[in-house]
């Protein structure tokens, strides 16, 4: 599909069809798997113009006419970056073997020894621990604010601190794992440009996967860069490990840089699995969150039930709310909830459902319950697990797209037998 043609046809349809060329595929309507490490020059000539051309070139044609080595580029990685690109209204994206390789390749992007990075909490606790853990060995330090502190304290926050003038990034989840606390990102935009000095201008990166790529756009809210675990919604089917930046064409390539060194990029088979499932990423997140509504207002009202944490419960006088309305086009398909007592009561809760699975991970066609305070938080220090609602009773939900009556009806029969 030519350029002309793209700019005619919206994301989705753009998702479905585009980022390959079926004539040079003999006419195959879906891209073959690339299983290859190299490809082959016709002349030594075009090898040494490859090699010039390739980290720069821009379009889809130019990138699958300048193949070298599989770590560098292949037409897999180059599909599943196009249709990307497309839902997420970036200039180029770029897909990694896994969540945590995008989120740790794009931070050492971009921070560098003696460099601080400014950071939401909660987020991941992998994210989490590599920033407070694993960076500080390389002398990168970190400030940490609550989603409900305002522009002026993170801003005097961060010019209390020695490193003020070295703030090379602002991190934020929104919304944050598991308790769904929100992020004003246009806040955090603005908050970019009040700190940049004329010879530091932080990069604003959001977490964005809980509700992307279809339910929350980053970028148009001033978003540098646009991160995923692409094992989540946009893989979808529990079947591959993934990750994902998108964001500015220059940052991009920064990124990619970094990543061709790492040797961390997207194979051609993940690259290919993620291609498929962006084609039906909409009708999947749309159909999770419509099942998301129906067992979230079962459970508000059911007797061993503490708290339900579920953005489209927010009423006009929460403090997320404007935040919500104004940054998202759905509530999404997390949701979290305590029950009655702690984590014997949780463990029981979890062990008696037939339906729903038992297993970390989230955004799959299943629905998928885990206990964050004991598995995907669990690396997270206990103090900002409980500061952050992460108890021993609460339990995350990805809902999937089984019939809801089913789910509601397996989630009653689990929590009646919480003694």
């Amino acid at each position: 599909m030519n350029k002309k043609n793209q700019d005619k046809f919206s994301a989705e349809s753009l998702v479905v069809g585009a980022g390959h060329d079926p004539s040079s595929v003999l006419n195959s309507i879906k891209n073959p798997i690339f299983q290859t490490s190299t490809f082959m020059f016709n002349t030594a000539e075009e090898g040494k113009e490859f090699f010039k051309k390739y980290a720069g070139a821009e379009t889809l044609e130019e990138r699958n006419q300048s193949l070298i080595y599989t770590r560098l580029n292949h037409p897999n990685l180059t599909a599943a970056e196009f249709r990307l690109s497309q839902l997420d209204g970036a200039e180029d994206s770029a897909f990694f073997e896994s969540g945590m390789a995008a989120i740790s390749t794009t931070i050492m992007t971009f921070c560098k020894a003696g460099d601080l990075i400014l950071m939401s909490s909660p987020l991941y606790g992998g994210t989490d621990s590599f920033i407070k853990h694993t960076l500080n060995q390389f002398d990168i330090e970190w400030l940490e604010f609550e989603h409900r502190a305002t522009k002026e304290d993170i801003k005097a926050m961060v010019a209390s601190h020695p490193r003020a003038d070295r703030l090379k990034m602002i991190y934020i989840e929104t919304p944050a794992n598991p308790t769904l606390s929100l992020t004003d990102i246009g806040m955090a935009s603005s908050l970019v440009q009040e700190l940049s000095t004329s010879g530091n201008r932080p990069i604003l990166a959001v977490d964005n996967t809980y509700l992307g790529p279809v339910f929350q756009k980053p970028i148009a809210h001033g978003a540098d860069l646009n991160l995923y675990s692409a094992t989540k919604y946009i893989g979808g089917h529990s079947d591959v490990i993934a990750g994902a930046c998108s964001g500015k064409e220059e940052l991009i390539r920064q990124v990619k840089g970094l990543r061709t060194i790492l040797g961390c990029m997207a194979s051609p088979f993940t690259s290919w699995l993620i291609t498929r499932s962006l084609e039906t990423v909409t009708l999947r997140m749309e159909k999770q969150a419509a099942n998301t509504e129906r067992l979230a207002d079962f459970l508000k009202s059911h007797n061993k039930v503490k708290r339900v944490y579920y953005l489209g419960h927010l009423t006009e006088d929460h403090t997320d709310f404007r935040i919500y309305q104004n940054q998202q086009n759905s509530a999404g398909a997390m949701m979290a909830f305590e029950v009655n007592g702690g984590e014997k009561e949780a463990f029981s809760f979890l062990n008696g459902l037939e339906l729903a699975k038992l297993a970390v991970s989230l955004g799959s066609t299943e629905t998928l319950a885990s206990h964050p305070y004991t598995m995907s938080s669990s690396n997270m220090d206990e103090q900002d697990r409980l500061k952050n609602n992460i108890t021993p009773g609460l339990i995350r939900i990805s809902v999937g797209i089984e019939d809801p009556n089913d789910l509601i009806s397996d989630f009653d029969q689990a929590l009646n037998q919480i003694q």
